[in-house]
């Protein structure tokens, strides 16, 4: 068969077919390794090459038309089965989409922010350190020695004690490994960085917030939680300045003007007056909602948060003369904040991963509530 009546008939098999199968079978028949296409082309080698120069053009012209009649005629196939299929389908674009599964912001994620937002409007930084900590930061340099009883106090989880291997040849221990109790070895740890890098010190504001870990459970504790520690390291510090640091951020973080803080003395290892902040309460529909004072009738002092002077002690571990440097330190519960200004009563509901608690209480990190007033605006 020539070229001619090869092509003739090629055009009219493949316009003709109805189906990709039938228009596969057709190409294995022209262009296969059994083709007839294919089989013109293994004719080349054995002509003449007057004859070669005179067909091969022609034989390469048909495999080159085969070829796109073939493609031609899927693309046609194709839109033609795509056009019957949008016609069958229909989408009704007025009914509301599905709903997507979806993330929210954890409270505590949420509060986290909050807290770094006023802060920073008030000069202070973020400060980060390990959570397994050793004892001497977490306690030994807050003033808590190995006979301590505030040590008892923490309900701490210890590492399996371990020697000493390299560089000991007393068979001395280490200091013990622990998850930290709280961040106020963050404290210690920007003192003796500032200290090292500035021999002479230098002004310090920090917010120390993070997780921390103590041997407790029930409504109001959980095994880990979290904190947020303050430390202001600088010349010529007192209460005043650490009572006004608390009812700047107290305003700004519940949104009213009328918070009012009671300072009542206490006692901590690391501070020298201690502290512990109340705040004014009254009760609406069941609930303690903060604001007024807590002796005005109806109205109650709740205890929110501990602080007071950072102990001689304390500023002389991180590196400082306490006889030229001084400063004040407070802690609060990140979770008891959340638990405060968002409505929550069960402390354990923060780490149970409930999708429905999560729901109820999470933010959406598109619409999230923001501070827009800011500290400035209300000082």
């Amino acid at each position: 068969m020539d070229t001619a009546a090869i092509g003739s008939e090629a055009r009219s098999r493949i316009g003709a077919a109805q189906s990709l199968e039938e228009l596969e079978k057709l190409r294995v028949a022209y262009l296969g390794k059994q083709g007839s296409v294919s089989a013109l082309l293994k004719t080349l080698g054995g002509m003449m090459p007057d004859e070669r120069k005179e067909q091969g053009p022609k034989i390469h012209a048909l495999r080159e038309e085969v070829s796109d009649l073939l493609a031609a005629r899927k693309a046609e196939m194709e839109n033609a089965e795509l056009e019957q299929r949008l016609k069958a389908e229909t989408l009704d674009l007025t009914l509301p989409p599905p709903e997507l599964p979806k993330g929210s912001v954890h409270p505590v994620s949420q509060v986290m922010d909050e807290l770094a937002e006023i802060f920073a409007d008030m000069g202070f930084a973020v400060a980060t350190g390990p959570e397994i900590e050793d004892d001497w930061h977490n306690f030994t340099a807050l003033n808590m020695p190995e006979s301590h009883p505030a040590r008892a106090m923490h309900d701490t989880f210890y590492f399996p004690a371990e020697q000493e291997t390299q560089g000991n040849t007393s068979g001395a221990q280490e200091h013990r490994m622990l998850l930290r109790t709280h961040t106020s070895p963050v404290q210690v740890r920007t003192m003796r960085k500032v200290a090292q890098e500035n021999p002479g010190g230098a002004p310090i504001r920090v917010i120390a917030p993070g997780r921390v870990y103590r041997s407790d459970s029930d409504a109001t504790h959980t095994p880990m939680f979290h904190q947020v520690e303050g430390l202001v390291i600088d010349r010529g510090i007192h209460l005043g300045h650490l009572k006004w640091t608390l009812e700047t951020f107290l305003k700004a973080f519940f949104e009213r003007e009328d918070i009012v803080l009671r300072l009542r003395p206490s006692y901590f290892p690391f501070t020298e007056p201690s502290v512990e902040a109340d705040v004014g309460f009254a009760i609406e529909n069941g609930r303690r909602v903060l604001g007024g004072s807590g002796d005005e009738p109806g109205h109650g002092w709740m205890e929110l948060l501990g602080s007071g002077m950072v102990n001689r002690r304390v500023v002389e571990m991180g590196g400082f003369d306490p006889g030229e440097w001084q400063g004040f330190a407070f802690g609060v519960g990140v979770d008891r904040l959340a638990m405060l200004k968002y409505g929550m009563d069960d402390l354990r509901a923060f780490f149970d991963g409930d999708v429905r608690w999560l729901r109820h209480y999470g933010f959406s990190p598109f619409d999230q509530p923001t501070l827009s007033a800011g500290v400035g605006a209300k000082s």
